[in-house]
């Protein structure tokens, strides 16, 4: 399939019709590794006004998604490659569940490979695996100023030590749970 280009991390599926196969899932194995903050993505979806959106994204480790929540939306993850730990906050920054996500072919059982959050509950994410690769739905349009970030969290542009210290300790509360 010939994708567009739109930016170091965006890639759009042009027409009513997409498909991803083995080459699109190596395309975002090269290009996350040349991405500034660690992600990049195919977008199914023509534009940020569509409904339904669906993106197929990768993710490596250390890439900071800041907590947040989406008011009047659900959204859903189904690993494609890697693992992950969806991590979910209450309002105050307590760890308040962790979903184990790894592939269903090669894992050891114990780690779901789907997950949907139907209600605004903030989350993050922590790759347990080289590169993460999720197909991720949500329903649209795209308003970033509808996303609402945790104050518990460092913001995106903080420096970049005080991100990996917060990501660290999110990691050993995490292990604590487990």
């Amino acid at each position: 399939m010939q994708l567009i280009k739109q930016s170091n991390e965006v890639y759009v599926a042009p027409g009513p019709v997409a498909a991803i196969g083995a080459a699109e899932i190596a395309l975002l194995k090269e290009a996350v590794d040349a991405s500034p903050r660690g992600r990049v993505r195919i977008n199914l979806h023509a534009d940020g006004s569509a409904p339904l959106h669906e993106m197929f994204i990768a993710i490596k480790p250390g890439s900071y998604i800041r907590p947040h929540k989406h008011p009047a939306k659900s959204e859903s993850f189904h690993l494609v490659h890697g693992a992950v730990d969806v991590v979910v906050f209450d309002d105050a920054g307590n760890v308040t569940q962790v979903v184990k996500l790894g592939q269903p072919d090669g894992g050891d059982g114990r780690r779901a490979f789907y997950y949907r959050m139907s209600e605004p509950l903030f989350h993050t994410l922590i790759i347990r695996s080289d590169v993460l690769i999720v197909h991720e739905t949500t329903n649209g349009p795209f308003d970033r100023s509808a996303t609402i970030f945790a104050g518990f969290a460092p913001e995106e542009n903080a420096p970049a030590a005080e991100i990996a210290s917060w990501q660290a300790a999110l990691v050993d509360r995490v292990q604590e749970q487990a």
